[in-house]
């Protein structure tokens, strides 16, 4: 990945798309998918797995994404369980976010 293209990926506005067909939550970059799985069970949401393309990784993509979508699962009023551990860990780094999690659950 060139200069050029860093500069237009930190000027990028990343939109979040709930592609519930395939139960994830997506950010479409240049040609490329990051993404977030989920099961949702109710009002209960479990992320599972977060995937960030290599040519994309350590550009806070991940962190985008994931801040993203716990701020859907917030306005959708949801219980959030987070089984995907770089999702456990934002919340660790960014405790206001642990009023979601299912009670109960240590996330640290």
């Amino acid at each position: 990945m060139s200069f050029q293209d860093i500069v237009v990926l930190i000027n990028m506005e990343l939109h979040l798309i709930n592609n519930s067909q395939q139960k994830r939550y997506e950010f479409h970059i240049q040609d490329q998918i990051a993404y977030a799985e989920y099961i949702l069970a109710g009002e209960r949401i479990v992320l599972t797995h977060t995937e960030i393309p290599v040519a994309l990784e350590g550009q806070g993509i991940g962190s985008a994404l994931v801040k993203a979508a716990l701020e859907d699962i917030q306005q959708k009023n949801l219980i959030l369980v987070p089984l995907c551990p770089f999702v456990a860990g934002y919340i660790k780094k960014h405790p206001e976010w642990k009023e979601l999690v299912l009670k109960g659950i240590n996330v640290g």
